[in-house]
C-alpha cells in the first residue's frame, strides 16, 4: 500500500445519496488509489483554485475530491476524501482549510451558493472539466453568471448588516464564507450559502440570523469548541486528528453493499461532544428545544462513562427516562452506538417508574404489594369520593394535584408539616382551615386506595424515594464510626446502587423520582448525575426545583439551540405556540428557560392550516390528505417503489377523538392504522394514530394534527380557573402549549393542522 484514505463527513453524506453501482465503483476506486495514487487511470490532478485539492476519476461521470494531509511514520501518504460528486459539479473555486477556532479541516463548497449572492460578492465559478470551451463560465445553478441586461435586482439590505468581517472571523466562520455571508439579503440566500457549509459556520450564522447576540453566540456556539491554543493553519496532519473522518479500508465494502454508510450511528456535533465528554465536578444538565440532540448527547455521555469504568461485571451506570417506549428506544440506540456487548451489559436502561417498582419490590413482601393505577383512574376515584362526602368547594383535579405536587412531592408525613409546606406556583393561597379540610380529604382518599389494594404511581415514587434515602443513610453510617465495620447481616449496604446516572426527558419526572435518584449515587462524586431535558416539552405538571432536592447544577448547565430534525417553517410555528403571550417556563432550578436563538438548518414547506365546518368534513379532509401522502411517499426520488408505512402519523387531543379517527380511516378510507401506546405502535398499520401525549420522543416524515379547535386544546373546562385561580389557569394553558409544541415538532418535513369551527387560540393568527 502506498496511500491511506479517510472519508470526510460531507463525502459520506454524498455517497449515501448515490446509486448502488456508483458506490461499488467508489470502493474499487479506493482500492486502486491505495495501491498507487499515480496510476494513469485515476487521472489525479490539482484544481486550479486551491492547489491542496485534487480530483481523481471514479468512473466516466463521477470524481473524488481529495487533499493530502501528511505522511505517517512509514512514509505512507494520507489522503482525505472531501467530496464525491458528478464531474459537472466540480469547480476550481472549491477550497479546503483549517478552522482557526476548532483546528479541524473544513471543506468550503461555493457550488451550492445562490447566483445572486455570488454576483454580489464578485465570484464566478469555473467548471474544472468544461464540456464546451465556448460556453460562458457557469454559476452554481449551471447557468451563466452574468445577469441579463436591464434586469439588475433592486438593492436590499444585507441580512447580517449589523455585523462585520472581524466579528464573524472571531466567532469561527470559515474565511471563504465571510464576504458572502455579509452580502446575503434573504433567509433563502442564507440557506443556500450554508447548505453544506462547515458546522461551526452554519451554527454561528444561523444563530446571528435568528437574533442571538454576539455574546450569546460566542458563549453557546463558539466557546465550547474553541481550542486552548491557536492551531497551526498549515498543519493538516494535526488538523486531521481533530476532524471526524472514516478510515477507508476493506471493511467499508460491507457498508457500501448494504446501501448506506453508517459510521456515525448517532452523530455528535463538536459542541455536543464537549458536553458529552466533559469531566463534571457534580450534577450537570443540557437543555434545548426538540431535535437539538439532547438525547444524542445523553447516549454519548453513557458511552463515554462506560468506557472509563474499571474492569468488572456490575451495572454501575443507570440510563433512565420517563416512559417504557422511550426507554426501549434508548436501549436500541445505545446498542447501535456501543459495539461491545460487555460494555452494554454494564448499563442499566430502564424507565423511572419501573425503577421505582423495583426498589419497592426489594423492600416489600409479596403479600403487601399493591397494584398501581394510572392518574386517570386515581382522578375517577377522587371524584367518586368527593361525591360521596358531598364536597362541593374543592374539585377532584385540585385536591389530587395538591396531594401529588405538595404532599407527595415534598414527602410530607403529618398535617402539622403540611400547614408549613411551601406551595410555590400552586396558585390559590390556602388558609390553615382550608389546608386542614384538604388534609382530611386526602386521608380519606388514601384510606380508600388502601382498601382497594392499589396505589398511584406518585405514591410508589414517594415510597421508593423513602426506601432509597434510608438505604443511603445506612451506607453513610457504615462509612463513618456510627455504622458497624463488619455487618454480616447485610443491614448496612456497602455501596450506592450506581456510580453514574444519566436522565433523558428530565422535565417530566416527579420530585420523588429526583429524591430517589439523588439517593442512588454517592453525593460529591464527580459526574454523578447528567440531566437532559426541555421544560417547553413538559406535558405533565411535575414542576420541581433540583437545587431544593439536593441536585446542584449551577455552573454546569449548557443549552443546545440548533435543530437537526424539524424544518425552519415548522419550527417557527411551534415556537409561536410555545411562547405565545409571553409564557414563562422554568429551568428546573428556580430560574426561567427560553427558546431564544433556537433555529433549524432545514427548510421545507410551510405548515398546512385547514378549517372545516364540521367534524365529519374534517375527517373526510384528513382521509383525502393521507391518501395523497401515501401516493407521494410510495416511490423514492428515482421512482423506485418504497413502503410508506410508519412515515405518516395523526395526532389528536384525547382517546375519544383517536377512536373516531381510527374508525373512519379504516372503515371509510381503507387505510390501516396502528395505535400509539405507552409501549410504542400497536400493530403494523401504515398510519400511526395517537393522542398528542404519545408522540414524545417520536419522529414522522409527515404529521397531521386534527381537531385542534377552541375548547379542545386547551380544554374549555380550564376557563373556570381564569378568575378564581389565575395561577392554575396559566399552568393549564402552559401544559396545553407544551403538548401542542411537542406534537408539532414531531413532524420532520410536512405538518398539517386542522380544526372545525373556531381554531385553538394557541395557534395564533392562522387565517
Amino acid at each position: 500500500m502506498t496511500a491511506r484514505l479517510s472519508l470526510y463527513r460531507k463525502a459520506e453524506e454524498e455517497l449515501y445519496k448515490l446509486d448502488r453501482t456508483v458506490k461499488g465503483q467508489f470502493y474499487d476506486f479506493c482500492h486502486r488509489f491505495r495501491k498507487n495514487p499515480d496510476q494513469p487511470g485515476l487521472d489525479l490532478k490539482k484544481l486550479k483554485g486551491d492547489s491542496r485539492i485534487h480530483r481523481a476519476k471514479i468512473n466516466q461521470s463521477y470524481r473524488a475530491l481529495l487533499t493530502p494531509v501528511g505522511a505517517d511514520q512509514d512514509g505512507i501518504q494520507h489522503w482525505l476524501i472531501i467530496a464525491v460528486r458528478h464531474r459537472k459539479d466540480i469547480y476550481d473555486e472549491l477550497q479546503v482549510a483549517v478552522n482557526r477556532i476548532t483546528g479541524e479541516i473544513e471543506f468550503v463548497d461555493l457550488a451550492v451558493v445562490g447566483d445572486s449572492s455570488l454576483r454580489r460578492a464578485g465570484i464566478t465559478l469555473t467548471p474544472a472539466e468544461p464540456d464546451d470551451a465556448d460556453q460562458p463560465p457557469a454559476s452554481a445553478s449551471g447557468q451563466p453568471s452574468v445577469p441579463p441586461a436591464g434586469m439588475a435586482a433592486p438593492a436590499q439590505p444585507a441580512l447580517l448588516a449589523a455585523y462585520n468581517a472581524d466579528q464573524l472571523r472571531e466567532l469561527g466562520v470559515a474565511e471563504q464564507l465571510i464576504g458572502l455571508a455579509l452580502t446575503v439579503t434573504t433567509d433563502a440566500e442564507l440557506d443556500q450559502l450554508l447548505d453544506g457549509a462547515p458546522l461551526l459556520s452554519k451554527d454561528v450564522l444561523y444563530g446571528l440570523a435568528a437574533g442571538m447576540s454576539i455574546d450569546s453566540v460566542l458563549e453557546e456556539v463558539t466557546r465550547p469548541v474553541r481550542l486552548q491554543a491557536e492551531p497551526d493553519l498549515a498543519d493538516f496532519a494535526t488538523a486531521l486528528t481533530r476532524t471526524k473522518v472514516t478510515s477507508v479500508d476493506d471493511h467499508v465494502q460491507a457498508a457500501i453493499e448494504e446501501g448506506s454508510f453508517r459510521t456515525w450511528k448517532v452523530y455528535l456535533h463538536p459542541a455536543q461532544e464537549k458536553i458529552a465528554h466533559a469531566d463534571y465536578s457534580g450534577p450537570a444538565r443540557v437543555s434545548g428545544g426538540p431535535g437539538t440532540g439532547k438525547t444524542v448527547v445523553a447516549l454519548h455521555r453513557v458511552k463515554h462513562l462506560v468506557q472509563q469504568l474499571p474492569a468488572g461485571s456490575d451495572k454501575p451506570i443507570l440510563l433512565t427516562t420517563f416512559t417504557a417506549n422511550l426507554a426501549a428506544d434508548l436501549r436500541l440506540r445505545l446498542t447501535s452506538l456501543i459495539d461491545d456487548p460487555d460494555l452494554i451489559a454494564r448499563v442499566d436502561v430502564t424507565h423511572i417508574d419501573q425503577l421505582a417498582a423495583r426498589v419497592i419490590g426489594e423492600n416489600t413482601v409479596q403479600s403487601h404489594r399493591r397494584r398501581r393505577i394510572s392518574d386517570q383512574v386515581a382522578l375517577t376515584e377522587m371524584r367518586q369520593l368527593l361525591t360521596e362526602v358531598d364536597e362541593q368547594r374543592w374539585d377532584a383535579d385540585f385536591v389530587l394535584d395538591e396531594w401529588e405536587q405538595v404532599i407527595l412531592g415534598q414527602a410530607i408525613p403529618t398535617r402539622s408539616e403540611y400547614f408549613q409546606a411551601r406551595r410555590a406556583g400552586r396558585g390559590w393561597a390556602l388558609t390553615r382551615p382550608e389546608r386542614s379540610q384538604i388534609w382530611k380529604l386526602i386521608e380519606q382518599f388514601t384510606a380508600r386506595l388502601d382498601k382497594l389494594g392499589v396505589e398511584t404511581w406518585g405514591q410508589a415514587a414517594e415510597r421508593a424515594a423513602r426506601y432509597e434515602i434510608e438505604r443511603a443513610a445506612k451506607i453513610e453510617a457504615r462509612l463513618t464510626s456510627t455504622g458497624p465495620a463488619d455487618d454480616r447481616s447485610g443491614t448496612y449496604p456497602s455501596t450506592y446502587r450506581y456510580r453514574h446516572i444519566v436522565v433523558d426527558e428530565a422535565q417530566d419526572l416527579r420530585a420523588a423520582h429526583w429524591k430517589m435518584l439523588r439517593a442512588m449515587v454517592a453525593p460529591g462524586q464527580r459526574s454523578d448525575l447528567f440531566i437532559a431535558g426541555d421544560t417547553h416539552q413538559r406535558i405533565y405538571d411535575h414542576q420541581v426545583s433540583l437545587g431544593a432536592l439536593g441536585i446542584n447544577i449551577r455552573g454546569r448547565s449548557t443549552r443546545l439551540t440548533l435543530s437537526y430534525r424539524t424544518t425552519h417553517e415548522i419550527l417557527a410555528q411551534a415556537v409561536r405556540v410555545a411562547e405565545g403571550s409571553n409564557v414563562l417556563y422554568d429551568d428546573l432550578d428556580d430560574g426561567t428557560d427560553h427558546l431564544a436563538g433556537y433555529r433549524s438548518v432545514l427548510r421545507g414547506p410551510r405548515p398546512i392550516f385547514t378549517p372545516y365546518r364540521s367534524w365529519d368534513e374534517e375527517l373526510a379532509g384528513l382521509g383525502s390528505l393521507l391518501v395523497a401522502w401515501r401516493e407521494e411517499l410510495s416511490t423514492d426520488e428515482r421512482g423506485a417503489p418504497r413502503d410508506p408505512a410508519g412515515h405518516v402519523a395523526v395526532g389528536v387531543a384525547d382517546r375519544e377523538l383517536m377512536s373516531q379517527v381510527m374508525n373512519y380511516l379504516t372503515t371509510k378510507v381503507g387505510l390501516t392504522c396502528a395505535e400509539l401506546t405507552k409501549d410504542g405502535p400497536s400493530g403494523d398499520g401504515e398510519i400511526h394514530v395517537g393522542t398528542m401525549h404519545r408522540f414524545k420522543g417520536l419522529e414522522y416524515q409527515r404529521l397531521a394534527l386534527v381537531g385542534v379547535g377552541a375548547g379542545v386544546i386547551p380544554r374549555s373546562a380550564i376557563e373556570r380557573y381564569r378568575r378564581d385561580d389565575p395561577q392554575r389557569y396559566e399552568r393549564e394553558q402552559r401544559k396545553a402549549r407544551s403538548l401542542l409544541f411537542v406534537a408539532s415538532t414531531r413532524a420532520r418535513d410536512v405538518l398539517a393542522i386542522s380544526w372545525h369551527g373556531t381554531p385553538s387560540p394557541l395557534l395564533g393568527d392562522v387565517t
